[in-house]
């Protein structure tokens, strides 16, 4: 569990199981020695859609950021397009951090309807503090069953002479002042997201949030962060963007693409940024036209990349086999969510592993790529547009809803040296030969238009000059050829994440990756020797190099977010694992948290 203090209660609280009389604020402030410490605390807002939810846990965490910490937050919505219910989810702390804790020490509910909707989502304890206006009536039995502390938060009383006063103000004061973010951060987070709101807007949220202040002033002091170091050279960014980010620095400069939760987003950050670079964007009309028209993009000479999720991505599988077949460069962004059909839209789960590997119909060897964590999604995607690049295949980069649209407080990270560099043809091109059996399987690509470069390129099988045909030989070399050049090819050290080292190994993907290591950590706190095996290229599977890094271990726990243990069959068809092999899988939208993974490495040993 979260490493917090044990909880004190304000002064003439009830206790927690008596729902009918929740525990009030003392009047007496809170003294320098009743304050805890805590290495990382989580939060949760809940309310209905358009009741600030959002902006208050975004405000949050770029105070946060401000005060020198680091953190997360993540975002969870209900089906509907407009309204329903919301909930931010953050997690704040002097440290690294790369997922969302096993639970939630503080809940703040703007209304029980839209709190009970997450009821799976919010892990309540008894050292927990839950924060929600009295007139809401009872609570729902997800917080009464839990035992956590309760206060009431009259917020009418506490808006009472706030002209246009928004309660979400009133909770982002709150929140701070339990977690001893200096007011002034907030502030001036503030100024800078409503100055242009106007002068009243912004006198309104002050006072709201100077409200909030007071207000935690006599509540418990159990969440009080440890003392945080600035940095000047951390990102305040989300997944998505981070996507974005990578692409760019890998060179790609036209993206094609048609809008889809929860992918969005790196559509949204790209169509700016592209044109400051010379680049272009373009909305088309669905799916199928944006893989086309970057595929076109790509046979012009250009890195180019398409972002989508899971229905999206089964509409482009046919023109992924077209950049197979043709060997034209492509990256395929695939924000996963929950299926199928349209099945989850706003929730995470990473179910589209098994058509990311094997959707493509015939013979189709292609790159399969995943993040790991929301600093990650900058060099994934960076790499995986120098893999297409270099290979002359379309990459597939799968992330997923958690890490897609959490916005996470992370150190800069470095720039990598992946750099998009396609073998053009150039030069003499008399008897140009297209699809050339070359030893490494690439063979030079002409841009259009270049002298003696003309040659056929379409889904059928071909000679190496590029004119279709159905001769057995023809294809069966082709085959090899496009099968040699990813086989070959050397994908070095970054084909996996690997740390620690034990007779255990928990072998993960993706969004896994973070209460994975957290929970490795834990383990070897507590005497376990753990080793992590987070795997970034996903195909074509690196079956030396996994037998390298299993030497040693003689039981496996997989962990992976699908019903069907899509990854734990996966890597059973590809490599020779060791005879004791446990797996935790889970569908989504629950995540995996850390304690879930640390409580099978325990029972285990």
């Amino acid at each position: 569990m979260l490493s917090t203090a044990e909880s004190t209660r304000a002064s003439g609280s009830s206790e927690a199981n008596e729902p009918s009389e929740p525990s009030r604020p003392s009047r007496a402030r809170k003294s320098a020695q009743d304050t805890r410490v805590a290495s990382s605390v989580s939060i949760a807002l809940t309310g209905s859609g358009g009741s600030g939810v959002m902006t208050a846990g975004q405000m949050l965490l770029d105070a946060a950021a401000r005060g020198g910490f680091q953190g997360m937050m993540t975002r969870s919505l209900g089906p509907q397009i407009r309204g329903g219910e919301a909930e931010a989810f953050l997690r704040l702390s002097a440290s690294e951090v790369t997922c969302p804790g096993d639970g939630v020490d503080i809940l703040i509910a703007f209304d029980w309807t839209s709190t009970e909707r997450f009821a799976g989502e919010i892990s309540l304890k008894p050292s927990s503090l839950v924060l929600a206006d009295p007139e809401l009536g009872p609570a729902p039995a997800m917080i009464t069953g839990s035992g956590a502390r309760r206060i009431d938060l009259p917020l009418k009383a506490l808006l009472a002479g706030i002209p246009d006063g928004r309660p979400n103000m009133v909770g982002l004061g709150i929140l701070a002042g339990l977690i001893g973010l200096p007011e002034d951060s907030v502030l001036a987070v503030l100024n800078r997201m409503l100055k242009r709101k106007g002068a009243e807007a912004l006198a309104a949220s002050t006072a709201g949030i100077q409200a909030g202040y007071a207000a935690a002033a006599d509540m418990p002091a159990d969440f009080r962060l440890t003392a945080a170091k600035q940095a000047a050279s951390r990102w305040n960014i989300s997944g998505n963007e981070a996507i974005g980010v990578g692409a760019l620095r890998g060179g790609v400069r036209f993206v094609a693409a048609y809008p889809i939760t929860p992918a969005t987003e790196i559509l949204e950050w790209l169509a700016p940024n592209l044109e400051h670079l010379g680049g272009e964007l373009v909305q088309a009309e669905d799916e199928l036209a944006s893989i086309n028209m970057a595929v076109g993009g790509s046979f012009g000479g250009l890195a180019t990349l398409t972002a989508t999720s899971g229905p999206g991505l089964a509409l482009m599988i046919e023109t992924l086999g077209l950049s197979v077949a043709s060997e034209t460069p492509l990256v395929v962004v695939n924000v996963q969510r929950g299926g199928p059909s349209t099945g989850i839209p706003t929730k995470s789960e990473q179910s589209d592993l098994n058509i990311a590997v094997y959707g493509l119909h015939g013979d189709a060897p292609h790159i399969v790529t995943a993040t790991n964590s929301v600093a990650d999604c900058v060099f994934t995607a960076q790499w995986s547009v120098y893999l297409a690049e270099a290979l002359q295949s379309p990459a597939i980069v799968l992330t997923d809803q958690l890490l897609g649209q959490t916005r996470a407080i992370i150190e800069a990270p470095e720039g990598a040296s992946f750099v998009a560099r396609r073998e053009v043809a150039e030069g003499d091109l008399e008897n140009y030969l297209r699809y050339a059996v070359t030893e490494s399987g690439v063979s030079p690509m002409a841009i259009p238009g270049t002298p003696g470069g003309e040659y056929v390129a379409d889904g059928l099988e071909h000679t190496p000059r590029g004119r279709p045909s159905s001769q057995a030989e023809d294809h069966l070399t082709q085959l090899d050829k496009r099968n040699r050049k990813l086989e070959l090819f050397d994908y070095g050290k970054h084909w996996a994440d690997i740390e620690g080292d034990g007779e255990i190994a928990v072998v993960t993907w993706g969004s896994c990756t973070g209460p994975a290591r957290e929970a490795r950590v834990r383990a070897e706190a507590a005497g376990l020797k753990v080793k992590l095996i987070s795997l970034r290229l996903l195909a074509p599977m690196q079956t030396a190099r996994f037998e390298k890094a299993l030497k040693g271990v003689k039981k496996v726990l997989v962990v992976e977010q699908s019903h069907s243990q899509q990854f734990y069959h996966y890597l059973r068809a590809h490599y020779d694992l060791p005879k004791d092999v446990k797996v935790l899988s889970r569908p989504g939208p629950l995540p995996i948290r850390p304690a879930h993974i640390y409580e099978r490495l325990a029972d285990w040993s």
